[in-house]
């Protein structure tokens, strides 16, 4: 659905060249949730106003749906622009208009639309956020998540085969974000909306994303599928975002093993293992002694994953990592 062909981007500051975005090539498939992660100033944003071509790369080709978007006129970004919702950090709601007035919004000013169509289609989509009795408020009446409610409502008005989503949750507390994530992966499988997502927080990623790129300074230092990047990242930048996610600072996590005897490794379970007694057995049959030095299980998206960190002193090491190998268990071993 989306892609970038080694596509650069840079910004005359002072009268100086600064690169924004470093020459990056990377797929969007249709139909799937992709996230972009970095911290701020890592070029998340650059790469998702270039997608709708708000911004111009400064070299390199966006294809979109199999359209060169770097090649449209106005009049061709006009068009391609009603095939892309957008969905903002701070809901961006114009204050004087109502719930329903908003999200009407985007077919007024595409033209060609009755009144009675666009009504049928604003009660539509009330019905699908969840927002029916309240078509009549104004956005000061409503709740931050009720508002972001409104953004998507309007940003799926003129039925777009993309939605991008610029830090769609990070003004909202957990558990409106968890609705508000709820309801995209519900657009996202319903309709068959192809999503890009940017966002700091890996939860949010792990949460609702298909696939993920890493960002740091300008580049793609890494990308995958969000179970292989969360569960097993490579990149420095990566490791911090997953411990970050996790609330633990990584120089302080290995300096706390310092004193713990034995072989320390870090077990990753995926599927049915997440549940199985595998750890207890495997210590039955080889004779190994373990002690759990930290971990969780969680899902990312719908499936189920474990990860723990392990010591094991005794018995038989070989036997045993030759044991969580046989039962699909990724073994890293830290020390």
């Amino acid at each position: 659905m989306i892609e970038f062909q080694n596509v650069q981007k840079t910004y005359l500051v002072s009268g100086r060249q600064v690169p924004a975005l470093q020459s990056t090539s990377l797929r969007v498939e249709a139909g799937e949730v992709f996230g972009l992660i970095g911290h701020s100033g890592a070029g998340k944003s650059t790469m998702l106003r270039l997608i709708n071509r708000l911004e111009a790369p400064s070299g390199g080709r966006i294809m979109v749906d199999g359209e060169d978007v770097t090649a449209l006129d106005s009049a061709g970004l006009r068009a391609f622009r009603r095939r892309v919702g957008m969905i903002f950090q701070h809901f961006n709601l114009l204050s004087s208009k109502t719930v329903a007035a908003n999200i009407a919004m985007p077919l007024e000013l595409a033209g060609g639309h009755s009144r009675a169509e666009i009504k049928v289609r604003v009660d539509e989509l009330l019905a699908r956020v969840g927002l029916t009795d309240h078509a009549r408020k104004y956005p000061a009446q409503l709740s931050g998540g009720q508002k972001q409610r409104v953004g998507i409502a309007r940003a799926l008005a003129t039925r777009p085969k993309i939605l991008l989503c610029d830090e769609a949750t990070s003004a909202l507390d957990p558990q409106t974000t968890g609705q508000v994530l709820q309801l995209l992966a519900e657009i996202n499988r319903e309709l068959g909306l192809t999503i890009v997502l940017i966002t700091h927080e890996m939860d949010v990623i792990r949460r609702v994303c298909d696939r993920v790129a890493v960002l740091d300074a300008g580049t793609v230092v890494e990308q995958g599928t969000v179970a292989d990047v969360f569960l097993h990242p490579k990149h420095a930048t990566t490791r911090r975002f997953v411990f970050e996610a996790e609330h633990v600072d990584e120089g302080d996590l290995m300096s706390s093993y310092s004193h713990v005897e034995g072989r320390i490794l870090r077990l990753t379970f995926r599927g049915e293992a997440t549940y199985a007694p595998l750890l207890g057995r495997i210590a039955r049959e080889t004779g190994v002694d373990y002690s759990i030095l930290g971990g969780r299980i969680d899902r990312i998206r719908e499936e189920p994953y474990g990860q723990l960190t392990i010591a094991l002193v005794g018995g038989d090491l070989d036997a045993a990592l030759a044991r969580f190998d046989a039962a699909d268990v990724t073994v890293e071993v830290i020390r």
